[in-house]
């Protein structure tokens, strides 16, 4: 739900909306108006108690695809705004690419990337504040390459001393995970527990092997 109110963003102001629990969104790509949006219910992914498949774990292991962190970011974004097959319409409009982008340049928007050879088949961008990671979008054009990124984020935030893993919503996909709903009471109590705490996005290498990533998860 949003309030409907037009507003200006910048990326200054953005960070604070994220440290206050909302964010923005555009109704679609083609409308360059930006909306407040603070759900009633939070959606999270627990960083104890991450589910993985056997079977995606094995993908995961094979490394059979190479798995970067912050070497794209205008390929991943420009991966989630592409249509979907089950939808022609995205919220990922030109305002958002541009906020999003600053954020990247000031460290504070993050990318994991996963590639096939030298394509990019999947990843997903989020933003980073004190010990907080909020979850924006992911893409994929091979199978599996969206839940490897997302193996190799929940292991990078664990490593790195991450308290929050903010999905915004919990969708059927999430849910495989593990994600849950949180009340916007308790949400706001978690969100400013990891305010206060730090984490480093850049603890990790740039790039590791399927099997750390996993390593991370059951540590």
């Amino acid at each position: 739900m949003h309030d409907g109110a037009r507003v200006e963003i910048t990326p200054e102001i953005l960070l604070k909306a994220y440290a206050a629990g909302i964010f923005p969104m555009a109704e679609d790509a083609t409308d360059p108006t930006l909306y407040w949006v603070e759900p009633r219910a939070r959606g999270v992914l627990p960083l104890d108690g991450f589910r993985v498949s056997r079977r995606l774990a094995r993908t995961v292991r094979s490394d059979v695809f190479e798995v970067r962190s912050d070497s794209d970011f205008d390929g991943v974004i420009a991966g989630c705004a592409a249509p979907r097959r089950d939808s022609e319409r995205t919220w990922i409009n030109g305002r958002i690419r541009e906020l999003y982008g600053a954020l990247f340049d000031q460290g504070h928007a993050h990318t994991v990337e996963v590639y096939a050879g030298d394509e990019l088949v999947g990843g997903l961008y989020g933003v980073s504040l004190g010990a907080a990671f909020f979850g924006e979008s992911m893409f994929h054009t091979v199978r599996d390459a969206s839940k490897v990124a997302l193996v190799h984020l929940m292991g990078r935030l664990r490593a790195c001393g991450y308290r929050l893993a903010d999905t915004q919503f919990v969708t059927d996909h999430l849910a495989q995970f593990g994600a849950e709903e949180l009340p916007r009471h308790v949400y706001k109590r978690r969100l400013a527990e990891a305010l206060a705490e730090r984490a480093e996005w850049n603890a990790w290498p740039a790039s590791v092997r399927g099997a750390d990533a996993l390593a991370a998860l059951d540590a």
